[in-house]
């Protein structure tokens, strides 16, 4: 076991992070405290404007506070951590560097992202996981939010076009779901940690980022700026956003969380019953209700962690690993890749009409499929065998007319059958490898805070559809389609050959299916395949680019009978934020993505 003492030396080298003595914590008269004399911080005195930097070059915005976009990568020999964050990634690094493997590491960087990217994450949200574990085996970890047992598909006041008039599933207490987050992370760590460190340990990273504060980002800011009417419904999440004396904070500044910070301690201490039993719980409940909140000390008492195998397929020999469902990620990168794979990618250029007109064909008919079949399997047969199988994709990649954009239209798998988020992937030499999405959905989520401890409540509700007749209707204890795609890939002999994961919502699909064709089909390396533009196109039949197509391209693109929009003149985190890693020349490679914040480290 590696002692407590080698942590508290490790953690000193690491900028924003600082010491602390593990003690415990008691239970009195039902409600959870930290004992202060057995359980303490050693407060170092951050200054009260910085900026994030490696101490190496690379700082992450410039004097202009313009966010950077060079130096996110890192080469390592022992293990890479890439993520949303450079303090997370850092924290995950550390807990490598004192004895931990891939998944202690992953579960450091989780915590660690739920306090410096409040904004996107928190341990009220939740996420899923792929492992692939040093023996070769591989396992799908869904720690989604759950409806609440009172949710029904009739709870909302719809308008004639099946809009909900009050948004009550968008934000506020019945936009809520059961969180998953905490329960994910520990069970991962127990049941695949390396068994050197404690759960106490791990967390470090966290708790000393939350008490002793990290700066505030450029991106940061912006998500701050952004939610400004919903702080005026929701008077806790003003307070948990702003300066005390009212003020927004600037773009370095410190932020501190000192009430996420005893929160994380008990949860460190007396782990996943802190968080979902007690007095932590009862506030949840009290602050999603005083909202019009459903969910009940039940609902969170009973939730449960998942663990199923991963959908799997192949794109040009290389294996794929990746989310299944409730997550339709996964199923749909492989069905993505499965109708490329009928073309040669390498012979369009990456910015061509051809590349763009294929990437767009190809999601249109995936998304189509998506609307139409994909759901919970706990409450809704899925023809998912069919949607991954390559004789579909071939039959899709068949109405394919590369002289014209066509209409999507939904076909029959059946007869097959045998904004906001975060991202990390881990990798150790060892053969360890954890690529994780998690969130509270949509930017501070449901807007609703548990003020006495700290966090946002997710909005998580808000992924069902409103319609009756979905597959994704809403239903007591069912879990909502999602995007993530969390992906691993092996090489013919299956030695792991590419890990890679992003945020972004419904972009999330076609980020990760670029991201890989620009790997495989263009032998570009991982950052490179990260830093290429994107595009995005679904079931609206509009191309929407960030940025690399000409006015020629453009020009064809409508002659085909496409709709072409510019997003944005650049890089854009509404086309994902994706963090990766590439096994290469003995070594990995990590790449983050400088759409947000992200950034990779490596030992």
């Amino acid at each position: 076991m590696v002692r407590f003492k080698k942590i508290i030396a490790i953690m000193l080298s690491v900028s924003l992070c600082t010491t602390f003595t593990v003690g415990c914590s008691k239970k009195e008269d039902n409600k959870q405290e930290v004992e202060k004399d057995k359980l303490q911080i050693e407060k170092v005195e951050m200054p009260s404007t910085g900026i994030v930097s490696d101490g190496n070059g690379w700082e992450l915005w410039d004097k202009d506070d313009h966010t950077t976009t060079d130096k996110r990568g890192a080469v390592g020999e022992n293990a890479v951590v890439a993520s949303g964050k450079y303090e997370a990634s850092q924290a995950g690094l550390e807990i490598i560097k004192a004895g931990g493997n891939a998944v202690d590491a992953a579960v450091a960087t989780g915590f660690a992202l739920c306090v410096v990217e409040p904004n996107a994450t928190g341990i009220a949200g939740g996420g899923c996981m792929v492992i692939r574990n040093q023996d070769g085996t591989s396992t799908y970890i869904d720690f989604r939010e759950t409806a609440p047992s009172a949710a029904n598909p009739y709870m909302w006041n719809l308008d004639s076009e099946g809009i909900d008039i009050d948004k009550a599933n968008e934000n506020g207490g019945k936009s809520v779901a059961v969180p998953g987050q905490v329960a994910g992370l520990i069970y991962v760590f127990e049941k695949y940690g390396s068994g050197n460190l404690t759960l106490e340990e791990v967390m470090t990273p966290a708790i000393n980022l939350a008490q002793n504060g990290y700066y505030v980002t450029p991106s940061l800011l912006k998500d701050m700026l952004s939610v400004e009417e919903m702080m005026q419904k929701y008077p806790e999440l003003k307070k948990l956003i702003l300066n005390k004396d009212g003020s927004y904070y600037k773009v370095g500044d410190l932020y501190k969380s000192e009430k996420l910070a005893q929160t994380l301690k008990l949860i460190a201490k007396n782990g996943k019953d802190a968080f979902y039993t007690g007095d932590i719980a009862k506030s949840i409940v009290d602050s999603a209700k005083k909202y019009g909140g459903i969910i009940t000390l039940e609902d969170l008492k009973n939730y449960k962690v998942v663990e199923s195998k991963p959908v799997e397929g192949t794109y040009r020999g290389k294996k794929i690993i990746s989310s299944s469902l409730p997550s339709s990620g996964g199923t749909h990168v492989i069905q993505s890749l499965n109708v490329l794979e009928n073309f040669d990618m390498s012979k369009y250029g990456l910015y061509s009409p051809e590349r763009f007109h294929l990437l767009s064909e190809t999601f249109k008919m995936v998304y189509a499929d998506r609307a139409e079949y994909m759901g919970d399997k706990e409450f809704i047969d899925v023809p998912e065998s069919g949607i991954l199988s390559k004789d579909y994709a071939k039959k899709l990649a068949n109405k394919i007319d590369m002289n014209k954009s066509q209409v999507p239209t939904k076909d029959d798998p059946w007869i097959y059958e045998h904004e906001d988020t975060t991202h990390y992937s881990v990798a150790d030499k060892d053969g360890n490898i954890v690529t994780a999405t998690q969130t509270i959905n949509w930017t501070f989520g449901s807007g609703v805070v548990v003020d006495d401890y700290g966090f946002v409540l997710n909005n998580e509700i808000s992924d069902f559809s409103t319609d009756i007749n979905s597959p994704n209707r809403v239903e007591s204890g069912k879990k909502p389609l999602s995007s993530m795609s969390p992906t691993i890939i092996l090489n013919e002999d299956d030695t792991p050959f590419m890990v890679v994961g992003s945020p972004g919502g419904s972009r999330i699909i076609p980020a990760i299916t670029q991201v890989i064709s620009n790997v495989i089909d263009y032998n570009m390396g991982i950052q490179e395949s990260i830093d290429a533009y994107r595009m995005y196109d679904n079931t609206e039949d509009k191309i929407v680019y960030e940025g690399g197509l000409s006015k020629e391209t453009i020009k064809k693109l409508e002659s085909m009978g496409h709709v072409v929009e510019q997003y944005v003149d650049g890089y854009n985190k509404y086309f994902g934020g994706v963090q990766g890693i590439l096994y290469e020349n003995g070594k990995l490679t990590g790449g983050a993505d400088s759409r947000r914040d992200g950034k990779a480290e490596g030992i």
